[in-house]
Order: C-alpha cells, then structure tokens, then sequence
C-alpha cells in the first residue's frame, strides 16, 4: 500500500524539511508531492533530490479565503494522473502539521479500513451546522473578489466602522478583511437544493484514491460548479465535502482523525500547540495535529518525534528550542 502525502507550504522552510524527513524515515514506500508558494518565501528543493518519491511543484496561489488553496490541492492531484503516480490513500496537509503517532500505525490503519475516506462534514444549514444560516450564507451566497491578500493593523481599523456600517445596513454588499481585503455582491443564483446539498468541514482529509479521481475528474465535468465556488468565500471549507458526499458513491466516515485547538481563535486560526497540549495529542483517534511553530515551542516536535519514532532503527539528534539544518533534516 502507498500513501501520498500532499504537503500545501508557503513559510517556515526549515519545518518543512523536518516534517520531510519524519515522513521518509517512516514511511520509505510513501510518495510526497510539496505544492509550494514560493512568492512567498524560497525553498531550496535540491535538498529533496536525494530522498525517493518526492516531487516539489509551484503552487503561486495561497491567498486565504480565496480559491487559490483548494486549486493547489486540485493542481497536485491533477499532477499526479499526468506522471501516473500510483497511490491507495492521499492525506494533505499544511507545512505546520505533524503526524502524532507512528506512521506505520496510521498507515495499518488505512489499510484494513472499509472507509473510503476521513472527511468532516455537515450540512450547513442544518440545526447540527456548527456555522450557522448566517455564516453560511455570507461564505456561499455571494459573489466575491479579493482585492488585497495582507492589512495593516491601521487598515484593518480604519475598515472596522465601514465595514460595520456596510454589512449591517443592507443585504447585497459584504465587505470582510479577515484573509485580506474582500468584497462580496449577493448572488442571486443559488447553486444549492434539496438534490445538492451545501456541505461544509475542515479542509484536511484523508481520501482514498478512488475519491481522489472522483474530485479530480468531477471540477472538470462540472465547470458551473467550479466557477461558482471559484468566487464564494472559503471554499476549501466545502467543496470538498460538497461533492463526496453529495455523490452517494462513498463510504465516508465522519471525522478525520486531526486535531487542532479553535478555542478563543481569531478569523479561523487555530492556537500554535505546545509542549502543554503533548498528553491531549496522545489520543488514537488523532493522527495529525495543527498548528506548530518551533519558534515559539520547538520541545512539542520532539516529543512527538520520540513517540512517532519509537522502534525505529535510526539515529535521530533531538534538540531543543531550535531547528537542525535542512542538510541534517534529509540526511537519510
């Protein structure tokens, strides 16, 4: 069985080879596909050369909120059919995820599931949509266009008033700066019905191959779909739902098996984990977790290196508070 692991990066080189290297040391039968932004920072990829099936490609399109992170997921499976890269399971995740528990244990795992996927989902406008009618509504009934990806704290209160006074005067007009400067017209066209219900859940999954063809062949036999999409406001958020479980075609298991702390968050953040957060990570039913920053906690990544790495006949040098050079991540 092969697992392919599709990692959507755009900062933090450095974690990036760490979060590499655990996977190829782990997991040597697995492929890798890096869908990296790289206006955003630079990444020395020849660094990857010498580990077996890791592929780097660009992916210049990040803006949050907007299309651009789901047409990456998109993007790289679509590069997969074209270099015809065989795989049972895909996973995605970000460059600040990290598995928690030994790969071979989720990878056991997947391989005698009868699930065809791990996807959160829930109709969101049903009395168990943890959203809302409101917040669906302002994500998937108007018509958005994203005018700048990063405010200043100054633009940001400037806009606070205006935005108050917009979005609470009339219904046609949204204006929002959470993921940057956006404005959104209501759209008089509703793509969503008893026949197509509006799903909604966290972005991270993992599907199996045959889901992942469906997806992939599906944004291309659809286009009004994907054009409709393409201007709602966090898509990422339920496209991917919307489609799988609107099919009937899967057997999909509602929970995907990651962790991340919402609580007291900002514009959807999750909090960064920490050391605190190890013994809650312990948990079977969590396979990764977001969102970690060695920057700010370093010892969480390698506790979680000594549980993932246990048994594991490999020299690995710990340190603390601070990152090892990627020559050093990818010495394999």
């Amino acid at each position: 069985m092969k697992v392919c692991y599709l990692i959507q990066t755009y900062k933090n080189p450095e974690q990036i080879y760490r979060l590499v290297k655990l996977i190829k040391t782990t997991s040597s039968n697995s492929f890798i596909i890096i869908s990296h932004n790289f206006k955003s920072c630079s990444l020395n990829t020849s660094v990857f050369k010498r580990l077996k099936n890791v592929e780097v490609i660009p992916n210049n399109g990040v803006m949050m909120g907007s299309f651009a992170i789901i047409q990456g997921f998109f993007d790289a499976i679509n590069w997969l059919v074209n270099h015809q890269i065989k795989f049972d399971w895909l996973i995605n995740l970000t460059g600040q995820d990290y598995p928690t528990q030994p790969l071979y244990q989720i990878e056991n795992f997947l391989s005698k599931t009868d699930y065809d996927g791990f996807v959160e989902y829930f109709d969101v406008y049903s009395q168990q949509s943890p959203w809302g009618k409101k917040v669906a509504n302002i994500r998937y009934l108007y018509r958005y266009k994203h005018f700048q990806e990063y405010l200043s704290y100054r633009q940001r209160y400037v806009l606070k008033p205006i935005k108050h006074i917009v979005n609470s005067c009339q219904p046609f007009i949204r204006l929002d700066y959470s993921y940057g400067l956006i404005i959104g017209v209501k759209n008089f066209y509703n793509l969503f019905n008893k026949n197509f219900i509006c799903y909604g859940g966290s972005f991270f999954v993992t599907i199996s191959q045959k889901c992942a063809m469906y997806l992939n062949n599906f944004i291309r036999e659809q286009p009004r779909i994907l054009d409709y999409y393409k201007k709602t406001f966090i898509p990422e958020e339920s496209l991917i739902q919307t489609v799988l479980v609107n099919s009937k075609k899967f057997n999909l298991c509602n929970n995907n098996y990651r962790y991340a702390d919402f609580k007291d968050s900002r514009h959807g953040h999750p909090r960064i984990l920490t050391s605190k957060d190890f013994s809650t990570l312990s948990d079977d039913n969590i396979h990764f977790a977001r969102k970690f920053d060695p920057k700010v906690d370093s010892e969480i990544l390698n506790k979680l290196d000594r549980r993932i790495l246990t048994n594991k006949d490999i020299n690995v040098n710990f340190k603390s508070n601070q990152m090892m050079p990627a020559s050093q991540y990818l010495k394999v």
